[in-house]
C-alpha cells in the first residue's frame, strides 16, 4: 500500500489484514486557557490562598522535576470567580465540580471527534458504534449520549459508555472498539476519551502529596479515534493495525491506587510501592503481549506510545523509543485517559 507523506514522498505500507480493527482517523482537542509549568507554581498558590511554604517548595521542586513544559486545563479565573468555594478548603464542592466537568468533557469530546471525522473523510451518519470513556463526569444520560446529539449521529448508534477507569480508561477503549469493529461487519466505531482534573482541584495540603503530584503533572484534553476493519481502499486511509490487546491485574494490589469521590470531588492516592510494583511485572507482561502479536524482536527495536505517567514508572524503553511520548507530555501535560488514542 503505498501512501505519500506530507514532503510529497511516497512510502510503502502493506496491505491491512482482512478482518483486523485499523485505526482510520485521529483527533484531538484541548480547553483554550494554556499554562506554562514556570508560571503554574505562582498562579496554583494565589488562587488556593496557600500560605504554607513547605507545599510551595515542594511544588516547586515537583514542577523543576518534571518533563511537562505547557499543559491545557479548564480551570479559569472566571469558574474560580464564579465558584470561589473551589478554593477553600474541605469545602463540599462535588455539585459545582460537576457542573462545570459534565458539559465541559463532552465539549472537548466534540471536537475532538469532529476533528476526526474530517480527517475519515466520511459522513458522521456513517458511525455505527461510539464508545465514549471518561472519569471526570458523573450524570444520567451520559456523556454518549449528549455526544451523539452534539456530532448528529443516527438515532441507532450503538453506545458504549466506560465510566472511572482512570488511567488504563484508554487503552480499554480502543480494547472494546476492536472488538466491535471485528465482531460487526462494516462497523464503523467512534471512540473517544474527555478527562478534566476539575474533580480534584482543591487546596494544596502537605498531608495529601498526591494532590502536588497531580498539580505538576496533569492537564485537561480530549481524544478521538475512528476503528474499522476491512478499510474501503480510495474513500479510508488506515495507518495503524490493532493486532491484539491484553490486560493484566496483579492480585492483592487493588489498593496500591485508590480512588474515591466524596463531598469535595475526588480523591487520589498511589502507594510508594507502585513503581516497584510495575518493575517488576512489566517485562513478563510486555513479553506475553509480544508474543501473542508475533513480534520477534527486542524490547529496544520497536518504538514505544506509552502512558505518560511519573519519570519512577516509565525506565524500560529508552528515551529514543518514547519520544512521541515525552514529546505529548511536554506540551500537554499528563492527559490521563485521553492519552491513550
Amino acid at each position: 500500500m503505498q501512501r505519500s507523506d506530507k514532503n510529497g514522498s511516497s512510502t510503502m505500507r502493506r496491505e491491512p489484514t482482512p478482518g483486523k480493527a485499523t485505526v482510520l482517523a485521529i483527533g484531538k482537542a484541548f480547553p483554550s486557557q494554556i499554562i506554562p509549568q514556570e508560571c503554574l507554581v505562582e498562579g496554583y498558590i494565589r488562587d488556593t490562598k496557600c500560605v504554607d511554604s513547605y507545599v510551595k517548595e515542594k511544588l516547586e521542586r515537583l514542577c523543576k522535576n518534571t518533563t511537562v513544559k505547557t499543559r491545557y486545563t479548564v480551570m479559569s479565573k472566571e469558574i474560580l470567580d464564579k465558584y470561589p468555594e473551589l478554593a477553600t478548603e474541605g469545602s463540599p464542592t462535588i455539585k459545582q465540580k460537576l457542573e462545570i466537568a459534565n458539559p465541559a468533557v463532552v465539549e472537548m469530546a466534540t471536537r475532538a471527534s469532529h476533528a476526526c471525522i474530517k480527517q475519515w473523510g466520511r459522513p458522521a451518519q456513517d458511525i455505527t458504534h461510539i464508545v465514549y470513556v471518561s472519569s471526570s463526569e458523573i450524570r444520567l444520560p451520559g456523556g454518549d449520549l449528549y455526544l451523539a446529539n452534539e456530532l448528529g449521529l443516527r438515532n441507532d448508534v450503538g453506545r458504549v459508555m466506560l465510566y472511572f477507569l482512570g488511567c488504563y480508561g484508554g487503552v480499554t477503549g480502543l480494547r472494546v472498539a476492536k472488538d466491535i469493529a471485528e465482531n460487526n461487519p462494516n462497523s464503523r466505531v467512534l471512540l473517544t476519551t474527555s478527562e478534566t482534573t476539575i474533580l480534584g482541584f482543591r487546596p494544596p495540603n502537605k498531608d495529601r502529596p498526591y494532590d502536588l503530584v497531580g498539580a505538576a503533572l496533569f492537564g485537561d484534553g480530549a481524544a478521538a479515534v475512528i476503528v474499522g476493519a476491512n478499510p474501503i481502499m480510495g474513500l479510508e486511509d488506515p495507518f495503524m493495525e490493532l493486532n491484539y490487546a491484553v490486560q493484566q491485574f496483579l492480585p492483592e494490589t487493588q489498593s496500591v491506587i485508590d480512588g474515591r469521590i466524596c463531598e469535595e470531588g475526588i480523591n487520589f492516592k498511589l502507594g510508594r510501592d507502585l513503581p516497584q510494583k510495575i518493575e517488576d511485572n512489566i517485562e513478563e507482561f510486555c513479553k506475553k503481549l509480544m508474543a501473542k502479536g508475533n513480534i520477534g524482536k527486542g524490547f529496544n527495536e520497536l518504538f514505544w506510545a506509552v502512558h505518560p505517567e511519573g519519570g519512577e514508572m516509565k525506565q524500560r524503553p529508552s528515551e529514543e523509543k518514547r519520544r512521541a511520548e515525552n514529546q505529548h507530555k511536554e506540551t500537554e501535560g499528563e492527559v490521563g485517559i485521553a492519552a491513550a488514542p
